[in-house]
């Protein structure tokens, strides 16, 4: 019986699962992940800031799992080699394949600026978002203790994607934090320093002004066109002037690091042609040298013929991702042509808080609370996607009117 290997139970790991699980073909197959759960990745911001709980956002890996087609395993990847066919775990098993689907997710990216890993906080799974909002509960006990402005300050380093999205998660959660500090909400002080002046450049300016314009209403403080150059305990130190290479510090208890993702280091460690962890794969998502393995998610780079550039990766391209890897397995499986990978973005919509939003759907700008809605409805849809009804009636998002 032919054995598949799935390594990492995302987006796109669970994905490709769920497809493979519909095969009346026989094969086994072996998923493997460091957690016992999946997590929505999407909604990390979320937990960080307190404003969703981590159970609302994971699910056991075990409730998607088919007992009779495939055995789950928890533990960590530490090398893949395919010339041997075999997976080396931090547990000393290994495991053979014949096919392999690599969707080991993505791990924080410091861009080798100093201090980084030392002192700031990350962002990039549940531990470490149940950590941000730990550690940001006691700064404002310690501020109670203290009456040290520093630890009502917050400083979210980057403006992408992510940290937009906490930054909206973060002013939402202030009422909470004030009242373990005995302040009120207005003295909790947010701040985004960000490289860029020009802000979510996947929206139009008037949609990502829309977004700035309410995160500064809501009190956020910005300091944009200011590289980053070190982080010291308790201290951002950002470049304030292009010309003359001047620096400022900005002092603050809470240094959360947003400003990009690599994809997992097992991957430049098993000796795959990667850059920054992502590796550039054939058409039908193989790997360019073996084509019984499938690089997907995260780890994975496919270039947009548009642009000239991969594409980003989002939950979108990981879903389909997994959607493909299953399917050309199948195909293989049956001595059949595997079919090329196609992706054509269904819009993207960004969260600043529960009820507001932006985004494009399709090429349609959609703000506000209508935005929101969309954006809790791909949620839902994303949650179906892997996880099935059942996860998703139990962990969807149907708080839509508030």
């Amino acid at each position: 019986m032919k054995e598949i290997v799935i390594l990492g139970a995302g987006y796109a790991g669970l994905r490709t699962l769920r497809e493979l699980q519909k095969s009346k073909e026989e094969f086994h197959i072996t998923l493997v992940d460091q957690n016992t759960y999946h997590f929505e990745a999407t909604d990390l911001h979320e937990v960080a800031a307190g404003t969703q709980p981590k159970e609302k956002i994971t699910y056991p890996i075990k409730d998607v799992v088919n007992p009779e087609k495939t055995t789950f395993i928890q533990a960590t990847v530490t090398k893949i080699d395919r010339d041997s066919q075999k997976v080396a775990l931090a547990t000393g098993q290994e495991l053979a394949y014949d096919y392999l689907v690599v969707g080991l997710g993505f791990q924080s990216e410091s861009f080798g600026i100093p201090g980084v890993s030392e002192n700031a906080l990350e962002m990039v799974d549940v531990d470490s978002a149940v950590k941000v909002n730990q550690h940001i509960h006691e700064m404002m006990r310690q501020y109670a203790a203290t009456k040290n402005e520093d630890f009502l300050k917050i400083v979210v380093c980057g403006a992408g994607f992510t940290g937009i999205e906490l930054l909206g998660s973060l002013v939402e959660g202030k009422k909470e934090m004030a009242e373990i500090a005995g302040v009120t909400p207005d003295k909790i002080q947010i701040y985004c320093v960000e490289a860029v002046t020009r802000l979510l450049p996947m929206f139009d300016e008037k949609l990502a002004d829309y977004a700035i314009k309410h995160l500064t209403d809501w009190g956020v403080q910005w300091r944009t066109g200011k590289p980053i150059k070190e982080i010291k305990p308790g201290i951002v130190v950002y470049q304030d002037d292009a010309d003359t290479g001047a620096r400022k510090e900005l002092a603050a208890k809470t240094i959360i690091w947003t400003t990009g993702v690599s994809g997992s280091h097992v991957m430049g460690e098993s000796g795959f042609a990667e850059r920054r962890g992502r590796v550039m794969v054939s058409e039908d998502l193989t790997d360019n040298d073996h084509k019984n393995v499938y690089v997907i998610g995260d780890v994975s780079a496919v270039m947009d013929p548009e642009s000239q550039r991969p594409y980003p990766t989002t939950a979108q391209i990981a879903l389909k991702m997994g959607s493909m890897a299953a399917k050309n397995i199948l195909h293989q499986l049956k001595g059949e042509k595997t079919e090329t990978f196609t992706f054509k973005s269904q819009g993207s919509v960004a969260s600043i808080g529960n009820s507001h939003a932006l985004g494009l759907v399709g090429k349609t700008s959609v703000k506000g609370y209508p935005a929101s809605f969309i954006k809790k409805m791909i949620m839902n849809k994303s949650l179906l996607e892997t996880g099935g009804v059942k996860e998703t009636l139990a962990k969807g998002r149907f708080d839509l009117y508030h």
